[in-house]
């Protein structure tokens, strides 16, 4: 090299070799993380198509089965057993005739609010984690340490008060 370079050429070529490795660092993560999520794409893509397949199978079978109508004023329900000894058989036999849901319907019930619980769980983690919340609990948690100490220095000091009027008090009275 010449001498014109205001640094060492090792100092340079010990830059650019470090600038090279992470490049090739950034790199290789690069190209793990694109296997990774083509892996879980593909693997995405079959479950979905499994859950397709089965919806299609449930919407055939719930096209050929009829369902049985049940109309709200011919339907008498039983709220309580207050003041009833002990149930009659007709209160078995409504148990037995009491409207169902079909399966599809009662899996897309329990689905849908499955899903508006862990919607409901995400949003309550993301406003619990938010920057301001930590903040606040970080000053919170800042001002109990402080008082928690000033109350510890004064029953020491208040202890050592009562140690010491005690011990003017035994010598006092030796």
């Amino acid at each position: 090299m010449s001498e014109e370079w205001s640094a060492p050429a090792w100092a340079v070529l010990a830059v650019l070799g470090t600038v090279a490795a992470l490049l090739l660092l950034l790199l290789a993560a690069l190209a793990v993380v694109v296997v990774t999520t083509r892996r879980t794409l593909a693997r995405t893509d079959a479950e979905s198509a499994v859950v397709l397949d089965r919806l299609l199978h449930l919407e055939q079978t719930l096209a050929t089965r009829a369902v049985p109508e049940v109309r709200a004023e011919e339907t008498e329900y039983l709220i309580t057993h207050l003041g009833e000894d002990a149930p009659d058989e007709r209160d078995a036999d409504d148990a037995s005739s009491a409207p169902m849901l079909p399966a599809p319907v009662f899996a897309d019930m329990v689905l849908r609010e499955t899903a508006v619980q862990a919607t409901t769980l995400a949003a309550g983690l993301r406003r619990a984690l938010s920057p301001e919340v930590r903040h606040r609990i970080r000053f919170e948690m800042r001002r109990e340490v402080k008082r928690a100490r000033k109350q510890r220095r004064a029953d020491l000091r208040a202890a050592r008060r009562d140690l010491h009027a005690r011990q003017r008090a035994a010598e006092q009275a030796a």
